[in-house]
């Protein structure tokens, strides 16, 4: 049975998008960007700020709405109808004080399907002075499991690429994926 290696944010939710339009244009009112504008990831020299005012902004997000994320539809559906065809875990790039928040989520959702939950710490100053991997491709290459790997950052999908998986690219802004969701599925 494959195994395909999932991302969380931007990938099983909105994250991104839910940010962007329920934290950063509300404290920003004055930002005339629109979510497609955010062509880069991270975006915070598209938005004008520091990469600490972005990444505090995102955890401050995640702590207050993450739990009430919704799963993206498609990928949702997806999983109903060919879950139980492959074996699943998730890696994603979350702060180590903030994954347990993510970790719930991904198995409130996707409990049925996924059963391996993993990170690669997206730094913050509070992080441990060690660090196991820098990057998903660090990651896998220490696994050595999984088959496909499902991402929104083309760094990673490149990684993936070079350690022999195959790759599956979730249309967003920052990686110019002229496909659908559906279509990437």
């Amino acid at each position: 049975m494959k195994t395909i290696i999932w991302d969380v944010d931007d990938v099983l939710n909105d994250f991104m998008f839910d940010w962007f339009e329920k934290q950063w244009l509300i404290v920003h009112p004055e930002c005339k960007l629109k979510y497609e504008d955010l062509l880069e990831n991270p975006p915070h020299k598209i938005l004008g700020s520091s990469l600490n005012e972005y990444r505090n902004s995102l955890d401050d997000f995640r702590r207050q709405y993450g739990p009430t994320f919704n799963p993206v539809p498609e990928v949702l559906e997806w999983f109903q109808a060919n879950g139980s065809n492959y074996r699943h875990m998730a890696l994603t790039a979350v702060p180590i004080s903030l994954s347990n928040i993510s970790a719930e989520w991904v198995f409130r959702h996707f409990g049925n399907w996924i059963r391996s939950f993993n990170i690669v710490p997206s730094p913050r100053k509070s992080d441990p002075d060690f660090c196991y991997d820098s990057s998903k491709k660090e990651f896998l290459q220490w696994l050595q499991k999984g088959d496909i790997l499902v991402d929104d950052n083309l760094i990673n999908i490149e990684g993936g690429r070079i350690l022999g998986l195959k790759v599956v690219v979730v249309p967003r802004p920052w990686n110019n994926s002229l496909i659908s969701i559906r279509e990437a599925l």
